[in-house]
């Protein structure tokens, strides 16, 4: 069989479209959520931070390989995202159950996220992609280093203030690449009148 041979799934789909590397890491990543409360939760830091890296490893490696390989997929734009919204979303939710981050601050940051999505969504509706900006990337890496000291925290206290701090960086972050986010779309809907 030739390489340009599409095979499809019983739905139609071209398998090559479901099963990629890149969507298979990021289906390794939404698995890796449950274990990762889990470990948080019964405030086992070293496999919860294990976890919490190598799902965070999944994140970077999956975009690495979807660009090099050219497998950039409808459903791994559905994917990779999701993932990286229940990934951080369950680590963070965690650490207010473990009174280790402040609820006010996660509520920012989830909000955040559910306030770029839904925009990512009308902007889709209006024939618009909004990229994500630096400061987006920058967001999600503070977001690691923010949650990788937290957890540490469960065995090192005199960590706190500096969690506090990389929090807070988060949540600026957070805040300012919705900013961006809101700019970007009112300035192409302004310019597409």
């Amino acid at each position: 069989m030739s390489p340009d041979t599409k095979l499809t799934d019983r739905t139609g789909i071209p398998t090559g479209v479901l099963w990629t590397l890149p969507n298979a890491l990021s289906l390794l990543r939404i698995v890796l959520v449950p274990f990762l409360v889990v470990f948080l939760l019964t405030r086992d830091a070293w496999t919860g931070l294990a976890v919490f890296w190598a799902a965070s490893l999944t994140d970077w490696l999956d975009g690495y390989v979807a660009r090099s390989r050219d497998q950039v997929t409808t459903i791994g734009k559905l994917l990779d995202p999701t993932a990286d919204k229940l990934l951080m979303s369950a680590a963070f939710i965690s650490l207010v159950e473990l009174g280790l981050a402040p609820a006010w601050m996660v509520v920012v940051i989830i909000g955040r996220e559910l306030a770029v999505t839904g925009l990512r969504a009308v902007a889709a509706d209006c024939h618009m992609i909004i990229p994500a900006g630096v400061v987006g990337k920058y967001k999600l890496f503070s977001q690691v280093v923010a949650v990788s000291i937290l957890i540490l925290q469960l065995r090192f206290e005199w960590l706190a203030p500096y969690a506090a701090v990389a929090l807070g960086v988060v949540v600026v972050l957070a805040a300012v690449s919705a900013v961006q986010y809101f700019w970007v779309f009112w300035d192409r809907l302004g310019s597409s009148d």
